[in-house]
């Protein structure tokens, strides 16, 4: 009879906890699952929206189920001249665009779309085209993966990307910086020069504040690398060389014998506070 009540409790007991943890499964999913279509959202619950551009059928549906899961609202389109007018007209959180597509190829979705669209783009390029990589980061792609890529790779070099745009204006020591004629406003994400509005990528505005609120520190390619895109340096990756030679001209910097953003050979780039006028 003893032994019977002893099991009987042991019963019980084990039966509550299996009850405690799976209530706590089920809040956590609550928490990470996107809201029903007739669910409201408050404008901070809001669920990044990412747009795949990518015509391998099966590897946009696998991507898309994969980030879906990973608590990302996700559209995709496959064809070229469709996503030049989604991107600009729908305005996504984030664009995953693949190279080679039917209609207009990703290197012209770049061009096309950069003047209406200052979210961040990231690049699927093949492993062995390093020209690829240039271009599009010249087109204005904020950063670029090889295919084949690990999913969990994809999801954080995306997120890496959303943290940067959506980073709190405060979280920065400073929110305006001058040089001469150059103004730097952290606040808005603005760099006007002699008084004129300069068109910068997300990922070029980020560099340029990283290297002006720095300005009179070396910053090594191994320090922007881990700062801005959450990753080590490989020694070979070409962005921030790309990246710095589109911005020099950006603010007046002359790219064959710059004055404000030099580079410290063997070292990395440095911000010159007072350059005496460009």
């Amino acid at each position: 009879m003893y032994q019977f009540r002893e099991c009987h409790l042991v019963y019980n007991v084990n039966v509550c906890i299996l009850q405690i943890i799976f209530k706590r499964i089920y809040r956590i999913s609550n928490r990470i699952r996107p809201p029903n279509k007739g669910q409201s959202m408050s404008q901070e619950e809001k669920l990044p929206k990412i747009l795949i551009v990518e015509d391998d059928e099966r590897l946009a549906r696998l991507t898309q189920e994969y980030l879906i899961r990973n608590g990302l609202e996700v559209g995709v389109e496959p064809d070229g001249n469709r996503a030049i007018r989604r991107i600009i007209a729908e305005q996504p959180d984030m664009v995953l665009l693949d190279v080679m597509l039917p209609g207009a190829d990703g290197l012209t979705i770049c061009r096309e779309v950069r003047p209406h669209y200052h979210q961040p783009i990231l690049m699927l390029t093949a492993r062995t085209e390093d020209m690829d990589q240039v271009l599009g980061l010249e087109m204005g792609a904020d950063d670029y993966v090889a295919k084949p890529v690990q999913p969990r790779v994809l999801l954080a070099r995306i997120r890496a990307l959303l943290r940067r745009t959506d980073k709190a204006p405060e979280d920065e020591v400073a929110q305006r910086i001058e040089f001469d004629d150059l103004v730097i406003d952290n606040g808005g994400r603005s760099v006007t020069l002699n008084n004129e509005l300069v068109d910068f990528t997300s990922a070029e505005y980020d560099l340029l504040w990283l290297l002006a609120s720095n300005a009179g520190r070396i910053l090594s390619r191994e320090d922007i690398f881990e700062r801005l895109r959450g990753i080590e340096y490989d020694g070979q990756d070409r962005s921030i060389d790309v990246r710095i030679s589109r911005i020099r001209p950006k603010i007046g910097d002359d790219p064959e014998n710059p004055k404000r953003i030099k580079t410290v050979r063997s070292k990395g780039y440095l911000f010159v506070k007072e350059t005496n006028g460009i």
